[in-house]
């Protein structure tokens, strides 16, 4: 039977990650696009020359983090994966070492001053009342300190984020900011005793910064804000 598929057969083994590898560089090499319909398990049986059950686990793996889907009356065909989702289930098992959440509490840092320039860019008068409340709140209930709050950081960080307009930022940040928190609890041991270099800026004088439409206060007023959590990273410091 000739090949339609074009993919040379496998050998020596691990079977299923060689599938699922070769699989990908076929949508790949095809130029495939969301919607578009791929091969069934039979074509890419014979094409690879495995059995359909090798085929079956590993376009179920593709189907598990969304790159296919089955539609009635077409088969299987391209989606576009929700990476975001496909993170926030990792992170949901708790099984991250240490490295990775190291890496993670500095990207949560990167994100947060490189996003400096949208929320300026993009910030209306309606997002500066709604920071202005939940500052209010904040204060109201005594909590602002120098000490990280995940409540606190929810809130206005949050804020924050939802203000750059960026959906992708704004999600990913929802799943960072908990792990912002476990690291601070648990791995910095000196982080509710740390004493400031300079100035400790408040979430009320980061809302004038905005207010003012004074950028670049507003960027050092944040580095001050995280400075312990640079600080440590600065430091090159291990968790």
């Amino acid at each position: 039977m000739k090949n339609r598929v074009g993919l040379k057969p496998l050998t020596n083994l691990s079977l299923v990650d060689k599938v699922e590898i070769s699989i990908t560089e076929y949508i790949k090499s095809n130029k495939l696009e969301v919607g578009d319909t791929i091969p069934k398990e039979m074509e890419f049986a014979e094409a690879l020359g495995v059995s359909r059950t090798v085929v079956r686990e590993a376009l179920t793996r593709l189907r598990t983090i969304g790159i296919i889907d089955s539609k009635k009356h077409k088969g299987m065909v391209l989606s576009q994966p929700d990476f975001i989702e496909n993170f926030a289930k990792i992170m949901e098992t708790n099984l991250v070492g240490d490295d990775t959440l190291k890496d993670i509490f500095e990207l949560r840092l990167i994100m947060e001053m490189g996003m400096v320039d949208l929320v300026f860019a993009r910030k209306t008068d309606e997002d500066l009342v709604e920071l202005g409340e939940i500052v209010d709140q904040m204060e109201k209930g005594k909590t602002e300190s120098h000490v990280f709050s995940l409540k606190n950081e929810v809130a206005f960080h949050g804020k924050l984020y939802e203000m750059s307009g960026n959906k992708t930022l704004h999600r990913l940040q929802n799943i960072l900011l908990p792990v912002f928190q476990y690291v601070h609890d648990h791995k910095l041991d000196d982080a509710k005793t740390y004493m400031y270099k300079k100035k400790f800026v408040t979430h009320r004088e980061l809302l004038n910064y905005l207010k003012e439409g004074n950028k670049e206060k507003f960027r050092k007023g944040l580095a001050r804000h995280l400075e312990p959590h640079f600080d440590r990273v600065l430091k090159n410091a291990e968790f």
